[in-house]
């Protein structure tokens, strides 16, 4: 399944936390680590410092402490453990995976399923609120839709109609009706 990832894993940039104003970017490869500094001073000694880069194969990152300690304080430790996790061939494929087939894949889930999926992260949140998924799943709960009631869904939004009952729905529709003969 390795195939299937893109050459570079991982790409973040920032600048190291005051006082310094080094700007860093850091690249996970496939097949390596490469971190980059370029030092901004006004100190006339580090005028002349050109931009540096280290690169080191995953083994060889995982076992360099002080490298890591670098990208903790630059970047964080949420980073520095992703970067660990790539490094040790532990990818989340799942998240690689395009909107349209998660979407295909979440509407076979349970109502209770989908809710938790919505917990995961804010990508998970934004599909599993989308109205695409429940027109999924108001479709294939329910019998068969017809136009106007489609028309109504739109309007107030998929899963909104997924959770009106059905005697507020027959009131919409009633209103859309009147609406629509005057």
């Amino acid at each position: 399944m390795a195939f299937l990832l893109p050459e570079v894993l991982f790409e973040a940039r920032g600048q190291a936390p005051a006082p310094s104003k080094d700007f860093c970017q850091l690249l996970v490869n496939r097949k390596d680590v490469v971190f980059r500094w370029w030092k901004i001073s006004l100190r006339s000694e580090f005028r002349e410092a050109r931009p540096g880069e280290l690169r080191e194969s995953h083994d060889d990152f995982l076992d360099d402490p002080s490298l890591q300690i670098r990208i903790a304080y630059i970047f964080g430790p949420g980073t520095l453990d992703h970067i660990f996790n790539l490094c040790r061939g532990k990818f989340d494929f799942l998240t690689r995976l395009p909107d349209t087939l998660l979407l295909r894949i979440m509407d076979y889930l349970d109502l209770e399923d989908v809710f938790r999926l919505a917990q995961v992260s804010n990508r998970f949140a934004r599909l599993c609120n989308s109205d695409k998924l429940w027109e999924m799943i108001v479709r294939n709960s329910s019998g068969t839709i017809t136009e106007e009631m489609a028309a109504l869904a739109r309007e107030m939004g998929w899963k909104q109609f997924f959770f009106t009952n059905k005697l507020q729905l027959q009131r919409q529709l009633q209103r859309r009706r009147q609406k629509e003969a005057d």
